[in-house]
């Protein structure tokens, strides 16, 4: 543990020890996967500004998000396939944030299912939501949230049809996986990740498996999963979702100015600017690139957080000081996770949590709330004129 310094120490260390199929789930975007690439590098662009004789005593990384408390304004993502990168892992996961009073969101298509999250952890977490065709579906895991005292909604706007990934069709990614020479070979070289996953029965998708009608077995859960997906999912839907969950609600998947301005009339208690990490629309513009516009417009109306590309506590710092009041990670938590399970999830937010004081005190800044544009220099990544 030693070693590891920063996110990209997790990365090499899980792709070790997580079977291919699943670390290149992970790790990749949609076709080309350039708004993929986009995402770390436009973060990168951004340059901090060094200031120096400020007293840094007193620092605190304390803050809120959707009026919760937060010991950084750090959630983790709502990742599917959690559980196959570690045996029972978003249990894990959701132990770890928890311990270190961030919150966790828990995916639709998880590995384990609410009430397994429910059972090991004291904390409300929270729950994210996509929309199926089948409605009764979908108001049953809503209010399974609920009876899990989930402490948001984080409804998915941006998967109505799902992008293509060539790394998992080539991979030909199932949970459980298939058992081919191929994927027989990738686990035999994880030997570690097999022992564990073998203790456990938590290897489908069990928010979905004996919940969904006419699922009655792995391959008809697989062909339920992938036709599922509601390609007729509008604004109006999202007033239906509201009523029936009465929680606070967050809009995940927000990219542009016109479609944060309708997010607001929902009366929603915050938007989520994000373009699920490179994995849907390749060609899209980073998160970080369109996110000091759509602050500009509706920043004063509703909070906003945005996810894609954070692999730093630098890349928090830049977020918050062009105006999210939050920040979701993935990628990294996912590499702590297969890297060490339940440690390197923790490993994960204690080098973001690092590197964000030691950033923010050289910015000459003590708070988060003190973070505006001014520890930046006057630059922001480039967006494709429309």
């Amino acid at each position: 543990m030693r070693k590891i310094l920063e996110i990209n120490d997790l990365k090499k260390l899980a792709k070790r020890r997580v079977p291919k199929m699943f670390f290149d789930y992970a790790d990749s975007g949609a076709w080309t996967e350039s708004t993929y690439r986009a995402n770390e590098e436009d973060f990168k662009k951004i340059k901090l500004r060094q200031r120096v004789l400020v007293d840094m005593t007193n620092r605190s990384l304390e803050s809120e998000m959707i009026g919760q408390k937060v010991s950084m304004p750090v959630a983790l993502s709502p990742t599917g396939l959690t559980g196959m990168q570690h045996a029972n892992g978003e249990m894990l996961a959701a132990q770890a944030a928890e311990e270190f009073g961030v919150p966790f969101t828990l995916s639709t298509m998880s590995i384990c299912s609410i009430e397994d999250v429910a059972s090991v952890t004291k904390k409300p977490f929270w729950f994210q939501l996509y929309v199926m065709k089948d409605r009764d579906f979908i108001a049953d895991l809503i209010n399974r949230a609920k009876a899990a005292k989930c402490g948001a909604l984080v409804l998915t706007l941006d998967l109505q049809i799902l992008g293509q990934r060539h790394k998992d069709l080539r991979n030909n990614l199932s949970a459980p996986p298939k058992f081919t020479l191929k994927n027989l070979w990738q686990m035999m070289t994880c030997p570690k990740w097999c022992m564990e996953m073998l203790q456990t029965n938590r290897r489908t998708f069990r928010n979905i498996a004996g919940h969904a009608k006419n699922v009655t077995d792995l391959s008809s859960l697989s062909l339920w999963t992938a036709s599922q997906f509601d390609p007729k999912l509008n604004w109006n839907d999202v007033e239906w979702i509201k009523k029936i969950w009465g929680g606070k609600l967050i809009l995940k998947g927000i990219l542009d100015v016109e479609d944060a301005k309708m997010a607001v009339k929902t009366g929603a208690d915050a938007i989520l600017v994000s373009n699920h990490g490179g994995r849907q629309l390749d060609g899209a513009p980073s998160t970080i690139s369109v996110l000091p516009e759509i602050v500009d417009a509706v920043g004063d109306m509703i909070e906003i957080h945005v996810d894609g590309g954070i692999r730093s506590g630098q890349d928090v710092l830049k977020a918050l000081a062009l105006g999210a009041k939050g920040t979701f990670i993935g990628r990294p938590f996912l590499y702590g996770l297969g890297a060490l399970g339940k440690p390197g999830v923790t490993k994960a937010l204690e080098i973001i949590r690092n590197e964000l004081d030691i950033s923010m005190a050289l910015c000459g800044k003590k708070k988060i709330a003190d973070l505006t544009h001014d520890v930046l220099y006057d630059f922001r990544p480039s967006k494709p004129k429309l």
